[in-house]
């Protein structure tokens, strides 16, 4: 097949690899326009423009993808299929309806679960213990095509988002193959999803990561997992954010009030949550490293008492 790949996203690199060493032909790749990004602003290229670029392949960025002159363009182009992996902007029905296998999605969730942009941040927000991919045919909705094949992983309880991204690239690629000989061959009968089953998994915002201590602590645990390593999970000490990397639930009587610090020392901080506590145990301070969050209560003087998650006045 003559194929256009979509992508922007590190989740989409090892499909296009696999594509790259397939027996199809990638006529093209389209990604998100170049951004700056840190502290220095400076321009940023993503892992998939650099693959292209490497492999002789031609890049597009448009700002817009529904722009008709872009439409165009890929009319002239031929494909046969779309790969969609991460892309990052909505595809419109203009150029849906363009190659004639149809806009194959690879989407990191077992649809109809978690439509959306933050599938796998959602899965461990939920405590969730098994996850997959699944390949589908997009249509103008969100998420809502029919689904091609499917496979499932574990969530391991040490996953957090960005162990977890990757594991599910890698079972991604070959399914994405595997689709595309189906769809080829007749093989492959498109089921349609079931809109009763859908949950969504909107786009994380800033706040979504910031700790409710007034909740279980298995869900902070969950909350810190599935925003690691980005954007963070995070709360307050002092009116001054403090991200949180690694931590674990643990038991606490209903003494102590949500956010309050149970005790200091050993492998951390344990701080009361609505019911049980969480152990902290590796933390960042605003402006500093990551360390040890025994070696931050030692700097800070943090004491049973103190609590967390004031947020600045």
């Amino acid at each position: 097949m003559r194929i256009l790949f979509m992508g922007t996203g590190q989740f989409g690199v090892p499909t296009l690899k696999s594509l790259l060493g397939s027996r199809h032909e990638v006529i093209g790749v389209v990604t998100q326009p170049d951004r700056p990004k840190g502290r220095g602003r400076e321009m940023h290229v993503s892992r998939i423009k650099q693959i292209a670029l490497d492999s002789g392949i031609p890049v597009y960025q448009p700002e817009k993808v529904r722009a008709e002159e872009f439409v165009q363009q890929v009319r002239e182009m031929s494909p046969d299929a779309f790969v969609v992996v991460a892309f990052g902007q909505i595809i419109p029905k203009s150029l849906l309806d363009i190659p004639r296998y149809g806009s194959v999605n690879v989407h990191a969730s077992l649809l109809p679960k978690y439509r959306g942009a933050a599938p796998i941040h959602y899965a461990l927000f939920h405590g969730e213990t098994r996850t997959g991919v699944t390949t589908m045919l997009m249509d103008p909705g969100l998420d809502t095509g029919p689904m091609l094949l499917q496979e499932e992983l574990e969530i391991l309880p040490e996953d957090n988002t960005g162990t977890l991204e990757a594991r599910l690239a890698e079972i991604g690629a070959p399914l994405l193959l595997r689709t595309l000989d189906g769809l080829e061959d007749g093989s492959i009968t498109p089921t349609p999803q079931d809109d009763s089953l859908a949950s969504y998994a909107p786009s994380i915002k800033k706040d979504d990561c910031r700790i409710q201590w007034n909740i279980p602590a298995d869900d902070i645990v969950n909350r810190v997992r599935g925003c690691s390593p980005r954007p963070g999970a995070f709360t307050f000490h002092e009116g001054t954010a403090l991200k949180v990397w690694q931590c674990s639930a643990a038991m606490a009587d209903g003494r102590y009030s949500p956010g309050e610090v149970v005790s200091v020392g050993g492998p951390g901080i344990l701080v009361a949550a609505g019911e049980g506590a969480v152990l902290l145990t590796e933390v960042q301070p605003e402006c500093r490293k990551r360390m040890g969050a025994a070696e931050f209560a030692r700097g800070s003087r943090i004491a049973p008492g103190a609590i967390f998650g004031t947020p600045p006045a």
